[in-house]
């Protein structure tokens, strides 16, 4: 898993929930529990010695998140792939832990390469003076953490990063993709498919971005973010191909 699934209390019958709810989502994600697959409750609450309102509870979610249905006199059923809410940010993150990695990482970025630099474009003549300048501080120090190889910060940094930017579109539902833009990022992240070092080119585009939305350069800042996605996929290609090579 990237992280915990962030719920608002641990134990009890949320620890148990959050615990069955990876796990299962998890093995849809990931091919353990094939599509066309039946669920029976009854072994359900065995297998993960939990109670029926748990397993039930967790169900319920997976349904909402197009993962399973349920069928009278079949049961519950595993759904295609195709089925699934592919924005949702957990189904992102069971699928980032799968062997199918490669695939969602490559989809969310052809997502950001479509969005993110549009967003730019609309940043620069939406954007607030104070939030502009920000947005600079922000790449600055995004610049000082990748110099100094702190990646833990870095990551940070480069989430709220393109957060802002998003935000700063003024288009709501550009705004609401930041949590798959944070999903890649952390995915990138932890299976180790960036660089320990952010070079130097990706430390300038991000400053450029910042410094032609400040501008109100709406073509400059579309132009560099164009290249900071198309660095995405060639790192990821690259290092790809390193640990399958």
């Amino acid at each position: 898993m990237l992280r915990p699934v962030d719920h608002s209390s641990s134990g009890g019958e949320t620890g148990l929930h959050a615990r069955v709810l990876d796990e299962l989502g998890t093995a849809v994600c990931g091919g353990e529990l094939a599509a066309g697959s039946v669920l029976n409750i009854d072994e359900l609450v065995d297998r993960h010695a939990v109670s029926r309102s748990v397993i039930r509870e967790v169900l319920r979610v997976l349904a909402s998140m197009g993962l399973i249905e349920t069928r009278r006199r079949v049961g519950v059923l595993i759904r295609p792939a195709e089925a699934w809410n592919v924005f949702d940010p957990q189904v992102i993150r069971w699928r980032l832990a799968s062997a199918g990695r490669m695939a969602q990482l490559r989809s969310i970025t052809e997502l950001r390469t479509a969005v993110e630099p549009h967003a730019a474009w609309l940043a620069a003549g939406r954007i607030s003076p104070d939030d502009a300048s920000d947005l600079v501080g922000v790449a600055a120090k995004m610049w000082a953490a990748g110099q100094a190889g702190d990646e833990d910060k870095f990551l940070r940094l480069d989430i709220e990063f393109h957060r802002r930017v998003l935000a700063a579109s003024g288009n709501e539902m550009f705004g609401k993709l930041r949590e798959l833009v944070a999903e890649v990022l952390t995915g990138r992240h932890h299976y180790h498919l960036m660089p320990h070092h952010p070079d130097q080119q990706a430390l300038q585009l991000h400053a450029d971005v910042a410094a032609a939305i400040q501008r109100r350069d709406g073509e400059a800042a579309r132009r560099a973010m164009v290249q900071i996605m198309e660095q995405a996929f060639d790192e990821m290609k690259s290092m790809w191909e390193q640990t399958t090579g």
